[in-house]
Parts: structure tokens; sequence; C-alpha cells
């Protein structure tokens, strides 16, 4: 018997009531409308920011309340102690993004801290994640890329991104808090991972506290994963390694054509799987001298780990070895990890309704048919569905 069965439904939606069960069941009927979420996702976005009556209530009540935990932190708890009573932790995420001024990056470098506090009350959040244009203007992330020399003004400005990053990393680092840092377009992921770099260099001594984000569709991560361990060991601290497979296709396709370069993207899924689990496998080799996240809602990739970690005798809730999904998806890995005493958490974002818009758009977009997530998904909640006779 497999130490682990993905597709037991009783357990994937133990969490759920029938009417929770049920609506989740309508949402994702109406995800899997590829013409439905092109548009909706337009008029949706549309609506919230012209402040129409009724926009901001449909979206909490629908697709926020599927894949968002709450507005605010404290709006998370109740999100969090449901995840909790299931053996499952939650990973705090600010779901704020492409903003471009000073007094932004600083509210959002305050809210982090806030989640790093939030965070270290609590047994069930180890970690809190970020993203670096967050806290930094895309535009100077792309001049530093470029390594043309800095103008005074933009200098000035590369010194507040890099206090804002260590206040949020020193205040996880003081208060036993982990920090994941998302990794972006491939054309300002150089400038991310010499922050991070840093980052990792200073408070990566004794423990993991900074993680680097690991896209494997890119041709290039799976090198530059072993070089940053490689690169860890001789600078004398530990890497933090999250992987992921990738969120940016359609756009890095798109700028590599229009600007004459290689496609930095792997050319089908097979190659990103492959690269993906040899990855994964590397990592767990590691497992004492790195810290890994397995963010993937691919069952495949989940299922890989848990016969490394049986196979080399790691605990199963081994402190480096870290499962991840998002809130809302793929509930049939997650809980049937934690069930198995797997260390899981469901990645939580939070914020308000406006602010978080794009982030959903994409959850939804994902979901469509064309990816095949809904259709895996919807599967499990009918057949969930089914077994309790609803």
């Amino acid at each position: 018997m497999p130490v682990v069965d993905f597709s037991n439904t009783e357990i994937a939606f133990s969490h759920l009531s029938n009417s929770e069960l049920k609506k989740t069941a309508w949402l994702f009927k109406l995800m899997s409308r590829a013409w439905l979420v092109k548009y909706g996702s337009g008029v949706g976005l549309w609506a919230v920011e012209k402040g129409m009556p009724f926009a901001e209530t449909i979206v909490k009540n629908t697709i926020f309340e599927q894949f968002c935990g709450g507005t605010t932190l404290l709006d998370c708890q109740e999100n969090i102690d449901r995840l909790a009573a299931f053996n499952t932790l939650s990973i705090l995420d600010y779901g704020v993004e492409a903003k471009e001024t000073e007094t932004d990056f600083n509210l959002t470098m305050n809210e982090n801290i806030r989640a790093i506090d939030f965070a270290s009350r609590s047994p069930h959040i180890p970690v809190v994640s970020t993203k670096v244009t967050g806290v930094a203007r895309f535009g100077l992330l792309e001049r530093m890329q470029s390594e043309q020399e800095l103008t005074k003004s933009e200098l000035a400005e590369y010194r507040n991104v890099l206090k804002r990053i260590d206040a949020i990393c020193y205040h996880a680092a003081t208060k036993g808090v982990s920090v994941f840092i998302d990794a972006e377009e491939s054309w300002i992921q150089d400038a991310i991972d010499h922050l991070v770099w840093l980052m990792m260099k200073r408070y990566n001594k004794k423990r993991v506290v900074v993680y680097n984000t690991f896209q494997l569709y890119r041709k290039d991560r799976l090198q530059f994963l072993t070089e940053s361990y490689d690169r860890a060991q001789n600078a004398g601290f530990l890497l933090g390694a999250k992987l992921v497979r990738g969120a940016y296709m359609e756009k890095e396709r798109i700028r590599a054509e229009e600007m004459g370069y290689e496609n930095p993207i792997n050319p089908d899924k097979n190659a990103t799987d492959d690269h993906y689990n040899t990855a994964l496998r590397f990592c767990v080799d590691h497992i004492e001298t790195l810290a890994l996240c397995n963010a993937s809602h691919n069952a495949d990739s989940a299922m890989l780990q848990v016969e490394l970690m049986d196979k080399k005798g790691i605990a199963h809730n081994h402190p480096n070895c870290l499962f991840s999904q998002l809130f809302g998806m793929s509930d049939n890995v997650t809980f049937n990890l934690a069930n198995a005493g797997f260390r899981v958490a469901k990645y939580v974002p939070y914020g308000q309704v406006s602010d978080v818009i794009p982030y959903l758009i994409r959850r939804a977009q994902e979901n469509t048919t064309v990816t095949g997530d809904v259709g895996r998904e919807l599967g499990l909640i009918t057949e969930e569905l089914k077994r309790r006779g609803l």
C-alpha cells in the first residue's frame, strides 16, 4: 500500500461541510467555462476598481472566499485554525502587487513585518511569503539587471529597497519565522536573486530564515539551484530552496519573440517535469544542509518526495522538508499528506478585495479547462459529493 493515497476524497474534503462542498463544486463548474473566466475577469476587475455596487461583495463571497484567507491577518485566523485542526500549516502571503511608489513599498514592508509578528505568535505559521516587486519598483529591478550604471537617484532608491528587504528578513530572523521570496519574470530575476543571496548570506547561518524560489520551467534553473547550493556551502550558510514549476510562461514567450532572444522556458511539460523532479531529488539528497519547500500541485512530484523520504528513512515531519499548495486548490494533495504526518502548508493570501484581484484572476485563469486543473479538481469534488450521497 502507498504511504499516501491522493485519490482519497474522504480525507481530501473532510474539512468541508456538505454545503461548503456543494458551493465549491458550483464555483469550479463556473471556472471550467473558459469564456466566462476570460470575460468575467475583465468585467470583475473593472467593476471592483470603479466601486460598482455589489461587485466587491460578489467577488468576496465567491472566488475570494475560495482562494484567500481573509482581508486582514485577524480575518485569516479562522482559516488558520481550521487548517491546523487537520494537521496543516499556513504560509501567510500579503497579496498586494504591482505597486510603484515609495509610500506603497513602505506600507507593504510594514504589513510583512506585521505578518511576521502574527506568525511568531502561532505554532501553525512557519513562513511568511513576499515578493520583491511589493517593495521595489519593477523598472529599477530591470535597470539593475541590465547592468547599466545607476543614476544617483536610482542608487538612493536601491538603498531603500535593500533596507526594506533587510528589515523584513531581520525581523523574521529575530522572531523565529522564515521568509519565502517569490520568483518573478526572468528579466528582473537576476536582480531578485542578487538581493536574496545577500539576505541568505546574512541570515541563514544557523537556520534557514530566507528561501529563494526556483522556477523549474526555466531551462537554466536546475543548474542555478545546484550552483546556489555550492556557493552557499562555500560561503558557510544554509540554502533555502522553494521549488515551483513557474507562473509567467505566456509572458516569457511573448517577450522573447518580440525582443528576438531565446525563450527561457523549457520546450514542453515533460522537460519541466524532469527538471523539477531532478531538483527534488537533489534537495532531498542534501536535506541536512538545505531546507526544501516542494511548492507544487503536481501529485506525481509530491509522491516522488514521499517515496524518496521513506526510502532514505527521513522523518515525515523533518524540519527541512515542507510541501505546500495554494489555499482552495489541490486539497487531495494537501490533506492526504497531512493525514500521513508530513509537514504540509497552505499558501494563504490575504488583503483587501481590490488589492488581491490580480491574484484571484490568475487563479481563475489557471483553473480553466485549458490547463486541465479544473477538470481534476471538479472530478475529485464530484466523487466526494457522490460518496456523501449528495
